[in-house]
């Protein structure tokens, strides 16, 4: 335990070392725009995530499936099959090509049942810093939740996401943003590898 708390500790002190040092250099979720190239094709299949393959008319080819560490799922008639970093629809595709030497015309549709968590760090100001897997879909909301909420001390409206891909950007919230229904703020969603701090 005084091991986590140390890993913890200096992972604290380092991203707030750095935040420090780029004092009022951040973005208001206001202004954020997700910098050119970043993929906007759809969720990207990884471990952990349990998959609903259906093959039109076919039962017996259909399966619910959990991707395995090897990135793999197993369906009927074709065994092991790669879907870790596939789309759903290019993952459907391509069991559509390999069905056809046992179907004419299959048609194929991917599902996502349940998504594998993904985990964030929330660090300064908060009663249990920490690192903390949060589902798909999270927002910075659910992440200070999970981390026991505020000290007396927090600066509500000093609350950043640190993002270091496919740039590195520090995003500024004020909690009064993130806890109404509409806006950037309540609609931004974490991804995997963000750190939130508290100032």
């Amino acid at each position: 335990m005084r091991t986590a708390r140390a890993v913890v500790s200096t992972l604290s002190i380092g991203v707030l070392a750095a935040c420090a040092g780029a004092s009022g250099n951040f973005t208001p979720v206001s202004a954020y725009q997700e910098p050119a190239g970043t993929p906007t094709t759809g969720y990207v299949i990884q471990p952990g995530d349990v998959l609903q393959v259906r093959v039109f008319n076919q039962p017996d080819m259909s399966a619910k499936a959990k991707v395995r560490d090897d990135g793999k799922i197993s369906i009927p008639f074709l065994n092991d099959v790669v879907a870790a970093g596939f789309t759903p629809n290019a993952l459907a595709a391509q069991l559509q090509q390999r069905l056809k030497e046992f179907i004419n015309a299959p048609v194929v549709t991917i599902s996502l049942e349940e998504a594998r968590p993904f985990s964030v760090s929330v660090l300064g100001e908060v009663n249990k810093p920490g690192v903390y897997a949060v589902p798909l879909g999270s927002g910075v909301l659910q992440a200070l939740a999970a981390a026991g909420g505020f000290t007396q001390y927090a600066a509500r409206d000093r609350i950043f996401v640190v993002r270091e891909t496919p740039q590195r950007a520090r995003i500024r919230f004020q909690f009064d943003e993130l806890t109404q229904a509409e806006g950037k703020a309540a609609n931004f969603h974490l991804r995997a590898g963000d750190t939130v701090v508290v100032e």
